[in-house]
């Protein structure tokens, strides 16, 4: 039995080991993501209309397909040869397949074989992200000391804006540094190298990790699941939690996160039209302001429980979407914008998001039990991310398009967020005081 002195190192190893690692996968997302522009230049010439085939698949529909299975195939794995294994699997698998983006030949070198291995490479990334984010989940809830899960795990939501803001950083600096036919020619490969250090120390971090100790407790009893994904499906109750956490949790969240953090940006510099870089400054004003917020939702959790928290943010976030984006039109087209005011409607939309980001990671796997927690976690939280948040931007595109108002397509997110709320208010459970070995 280790000392409450030995449990604590545990446990903060642990928290680092999850958040470096989520950090990783998210940066090398983005990262891709980030640098689309340049892809579509170097890997899908619109004169060949193979290549743009290719690139109409990787830009729709891999990272919304792959994702979910990749919450299948690492969510079993999980489960049946533990969380550890398939922890450290995932974050090999997403910087490996990084790196070897930055090694890529272009189109101009060896033809369609280019954007085939940058397809296939981009559905690696995708099938990791599947995993990665139920399985750090899983595993640093399972490691957090009772009474402080909603604290210990808020940091691991932290990571994907941090990640974010990172490969921005880089890029606008390398973009900064070279000029435009230096970075095109070579300076876009730089951020994707730098994972092959940034995987080093992931891979040192949790080679020094254990196994779950609730994982480690099903091992023992001979209790371990023999098909994971089965059955999730045939217990009525974990389908329940399953479809409760696509529609309500993982869902408010998603779209929580793309108006507070995401569509802010587009619509000051698209509809606002403020400049690029004074949008983009004052967006990283709340997502500076997210960070502690969320930590506050995680305890505030720890003591109140989890349903009032996340319901406070599902609620709180569908009725604040309309007025502040009203705001941010008014007070951003008087004939000298007042930023004062815009930044205020910008934190606004912090506080529900972060009583979503709070808790979250917490709630997802308490809700299941220990047999088939990865995989029950994993896969709805995937396809809610890739179904509802992921066409976000299209549907809010659409929507403002085929109305002919700026503010029409934020029907998307709000009216998913009223059925969101209506799920939680009649179906989340509290789930606080859950023991995690049953």
């Amino acid at each position: 039995m280790n000392s409450p002195e030995a449990q604590k190192t545990i446990q903060k190893k642990v928290v680092i080991a999850a958040c470096f690692g989520t950090f990783l996968e998210w940066y090398d997302f983005l990262t891709f993501a980030s640098l689309a522009t340049y892809f579509s230049i170097l890997f899908f010439p619109s004169d060949d209309p193979v290549a743009a085939l290719l690139a109409s698949l990787g830009t729709f529909g891999v990272g919304m397909i792959v994702r979910p299975l990749g919450a299948a195939l690492f969510g079993s794995l999980g489960d049946r040869h533990g969380r550890r294994t398939i922890f450290l699997v995932t974050i090999v698998l997403m910087g490996v397949s990084t790196v070897l983006v930055g090694l890529l030949p272009t189109y101009e070198q060896v033809g369609l074989l280019a954007p085939a291995l940058l397809l296939i490479l981009r559905m690696l990334q995708g099938l990791s992200v599947g995993g990665e984010i139920g399985g750090a989940a899983v595993y640093l809830t399972e490691h957090a000391p009772e009474g402080k899960r909603g604290l210990y795990t808020s940091v691991l939501q932290l990571m994907g804006p941090l990640g974010m803001m990172a490969s921005t950083l880089q890029i606008v600096t390398l973009q900064y540094l070279l000029s435009d036919a230096d970075f095109k020619a070579w300076g876009w490969r730089i951020p994707f190298l730098l994972s092959a250090l940034l995987l080093a120390i992931s891979i040192r971090s949790r080679m020094n990790l254990h196994e779950s100790p609730v994982f480690s407790h099903l091992r023992q009893k001979n209790a371990l699941a023999k098909a994971p994904l089965r059955d999730c499906f045939r217990d009525r109750h974990t389908l329940g939690r399953m479809a409760l956490l696509f529609f309500c949790v993982s869902a408010g969240g998603s779209l929580l996160f793309f108006s507070a953090q995401v569509y802010t940006s587009v619509f000051l510099k698209t509809v606002v039209m403020l400049p690029a870089a004074q949008a983009g400054g004052l967006v990283m004003i709340s997502t500076l302001a997210l960070f502690p917020a969320t930590l506050f939702c995680g305890w505030l959790s720890d003591r109140i429980g989890r349903r009032p928290v996340l319901l406070a943010g599902l609620i709180s976030g569908t009725v604040a979407i309309f007025p502040v984006f009203q705001g941010l039109l008014h007070y951003g087209t008087l004939p000298t914008p007042d930023l004062m005011m815009i930044t205020l409607l910008l934190l606004i939309l912090v506080i529900p998001l972060a009583c979503i980001t709070g808790p979250q990671t917490a709630t997802l796997p308490e809700l299941f039990p220990a047999r088939t927690r990865y995989t029950a976690v994993a896969l709805p939280h995937n396809l809610s991310a890739g179904w509802i948040g992921g066409m976000s931007p299209l549907m809010v595109t659409w929507l403002g398009v085929h109305y002919g108002s700026p503010l029409a397509g934020l029907w998307y997110p709000t009216g998913l967020l009223i059925v969101a709320s209506l799920v939680g208010v009649f179906f989340l459970p509290e789930v606080r005081n859950r023991p995690l070995d049953q």
